[in-house]
């Protein structure tokens, strides 16, 4: 016969009034695609990624199609610093020369990528990882030729995707693409999701940043957004520094077809969950007017 203190008691009714209360969200996004962006510092520790990986499964368990597109940029860094490879940098953005390339595509799809997938299995989940490159699936051109080998995606193709859904595999997709030549370009991790989540018509984009989300002039995160709001806020000032390509992500997935774009803190345990699963949501949701 099973005992239970109060404290236990207690513990598993909140449990069970947070199912209960999930139940409509449940519903709702059977069979939902869910595109979520995982950013280098929103990794964390080993704890915040078997964490997040239990997350991912979770909505696996419960119909979502979650794809998962990470970044890299503190791996990467430390790396070039280790290996000794020199950074060129234009308008403060990092040229990826052939040297530069290498390590990138060697820690992106090597290093983080299988780590995140066996986070993934490890939980429970059946995750594979891939780039851009495999089946072709992101066809990039050069953003600029200042910055050598950084992609912009002109085509994504989504057939290999809808194959790993149908038989409930979690697809990892490191951001890197191919160019008409055959070349390979490293491709922005945040511009990379809102391109795939455009050629899925995904329900949601979740960017899991390392910040709560899009701020108002005091300061104060604003939970809903529009279209029209984001690009006042931008004309403004409001949005500035490292949001405006976040947003500006939003804004052209929205256009491609997404249904709605969540900017949120990823450090915060279990923030997809309470985005999608909860009333008051989490971070900043943009939607089109």
């Amino acid at each position: 016969m099973r005992k239970q203190d109060a404290m236990t008691t207690r513990d598993n009714a909140a449990i069970a009034r947070t199912l209960n209360e999930a139940l409509p969200y449940l519903t709702r996004y059977d069979d939902a695609v869910v595109v979520i962006k995982l950013g280098g510092h929103a990794m964390g520790s080993d704890e915040g990624m078997a964490n997040f990986a239990r997350d991912v499964v979770l909505m696996r368990t419960v119909g979502i199609n979650p794809v998962i597109i990470h970044g890299g940029g503190p791996m990467i860094n430390a790396m070039l610093e280790r290996l000794g490879v020199t950074s060129q940098f234009v308008r403060g953005k990092r040229v990826t020369d052939a040297d530069t390339l290498q390590v990138v595509e060697m820690v992106l799809a090597g290093e983080i990528n299988k780590r995140i997938v066996q986070a993934i299995n490890t939980a429970g989940g059946r995750a594979v990882g891939l780039t851009g490159k495999d089946a072709d699936m992101i066809t990039c051109v050069q953003t600029d030729p200042e910055l050598g080998f950084v992609g912009t995606p002109t085509t994504v193709d989504p057939r290999l995707l809808h194959s790993l859904f149908r038989d409930e595999m979690i697809p990892v997709i490191a951001p890197i693409g191919t160019g008409a030549d055959d070349e390979t370009f490293n491709i922005n991790g945040d511009t990379c999701a809102g391109a795939i989540a455009g050629a899925l018509k995904a329900d949601r984009l979740l960017l899991l940043t390392d910040v709560a989300g899009v701020k108002d002039a005091s300061g104060e995160v604003v939970t809903a957004l529009t279209a029209a709001r984001v690009r006042e806020m931008t004309a403004d000032g409001t949005i500035a520094g490292g949001m405006i390509p976040k947003t500006e992500t939003a804004l052209d997935a929205l256009e491609a077809g997404v249904r709605a774009v969540v900017i949120l803190d990823g450090r915060v345990a279990n923030a997809a969950l309470l985005e999608l699963f909860t009333s008051e949501g989490a971070g900043s949701l943009i939607r089109l007017d």
